[in-house]
């Protein structure tokens, strides 16, 4: 790896000021490159969680086990849909490289024991010899996984790939795709100053230099490293990621989403990336939101649930991060625009969709429908 040197916003390609406007209607017809193209929502961000869905692997449901998250094959694979951008993790590694890999350790086993290691203290070598190798005949050292319950389990899923780099991400994933960035750092973990800095400069000397004009979107839980980030760039937005207030954090600001407002304020931060449950606990939030110039995106399991994804529209909530990509893009780009919609224009669309507002009393009545219409869903063959 090259020796890293230091940079300002001047440094970067000359881009237009962050924004997620900038990209929010950019696939709203459909994008060429083989990808699919059909008529969009406009405002309403599609984007893939892990690429084509996290890995459950003690789960029943097939999907969750199909292709190796965070993975270039996962990408791509995503990259058939009618998504506007990927969500995936980046990680240092002790040379210097970022690398995509969610879990902070990498499990694996050693004479019949398994044992962890971090990430961020492993060389990229190291790194890259666990799981398939993209060498011929060379054979890395088997993945496994912690379950909820405490035990191991080979990280078996029906198509496996190589773990990856950043800069192969780029090098190597459907141009047109977008890329929502997030920064992962433990959670538990008291990081100094000095230290984020290096890590994030590391992270955009890579995507300065091969981004070109994909779409980007920073985000990570790390309050810190949002604002600093901030701060080291402005070509792209950044967003907070918050549980918003349904898990408890010693640092206050990853509380609430009224807390991730404040760090989004204080540190001139284009939104906030929520988890979906604290969202339909606090509806009221949205108008806030929105009021403050924020833009506001959610990840969750119920975004797997085509129903509350649709009411996340009526909220005017500004995409959705998903696992199961297939079913939510072609259940948005399919269902929720009528077809006479579809072929009078983005503009006239856009005014259409501009009627559908609620009062707090109205979105509260309908969120109580969202438990009922989720069991039905899980109920349907």
């Amino acid at each position: 790896m090259a020796a890293l040197k230091a940079f300002h916003v001047s440094d970067a390609p000359n881009l237009e000021k962050a924004s997620l406007s900038l990209y929010s209607t950019r696939f709203s017809n459909g994008v060429e490159l083989n990808r699919a193209t059909s008529c969009r929502i406009p405002n309403f961000l599609l984007i893939g969680h892990r690429g084509h869905g996290m890995n459950i692997l003690q789960s029943s449901d097939s999907r969750m086990k199909a292709i190796k998250e965070n993975s270039l094959l996962s990408f791509n694979s995503a990259a058939k849909f009618p998504l506007d951008f990927i969500e995936f993790d980046v990680q240092v590694t002790k040379d210097d490289c970022p690398v995509i890999f969610h879990d902070d350790v990498i499990l694996s086993e050693e004479n019949g024991t398994v044992f962890e290691k971090r990430v961020t203290e492993l060389c990229l070598a190291e790194f890259l010899c666990y799981g398939p190798q993209k060498e011929a005949g060379k054979e890395g050292k088997c993945l496994y996984r912690k379950t909820k319950d405490g035990k191991f389990e080979k990280w078996n899923v029906e198509t496996d790939d190589s773990l990856c780099t950043l800069q192969e991400a780029f090098v190597k994933v459907e141009p047109s795709l977008g890329f929502n960035i997030e920064l992962k750092f433990d959670d538990y973990k008291v990081y100094q100053q000095d230290h984020l800095t290096r890590i994030l400069q590391v992270i955009l000397q890579v995507v300065f230099e091969f981004a070109r004009d994909r779409p980007i979107i920073f985000s990570t839980f790390q309050p810190d490293a949002a604002q600093l980030v901030r701060k080291l760039q402005n070509n792209y937005p950044v967003h907070f990621l918050t549980e918003g207030g349904t898990k408890t954090y010693y640092d206050v600001r990853r509380n609430s989403l009224e807390e991730a407002m404040k760090v989004c304020l204080e540190g001139s931060l284009q939104g906030i990336v929520s988890e979906i449950k604290g969202v339909f606990k606090d509806p009221g939030a949205v108008s806030k939101i929105k009021r403050s110039n924020l833009s506001l995106l959610t990840y969750g399991k119920l975004n797997n649930v085509p129903e509350a994804v649709y009411m996340q529209y009526l909220m005017g909530i500004d995409g959705v991060i998903f696992d199961f990509v297939e079913e939510i893009s072609r259940t948005v780009v399919d269902s929720m625009i009528k077809p006479d919609e579809a072929i009078i224009g983005e503009e006239s669309l856009s005014e259409a969709n501009s009627k559908l507002e609620f009062t707090e009393k109205e979105l509260s009545f309908l969120l109580k429908l969202i438990p009922e219409l989720i069991q039905q869903h899980k109920s349907c063959p």
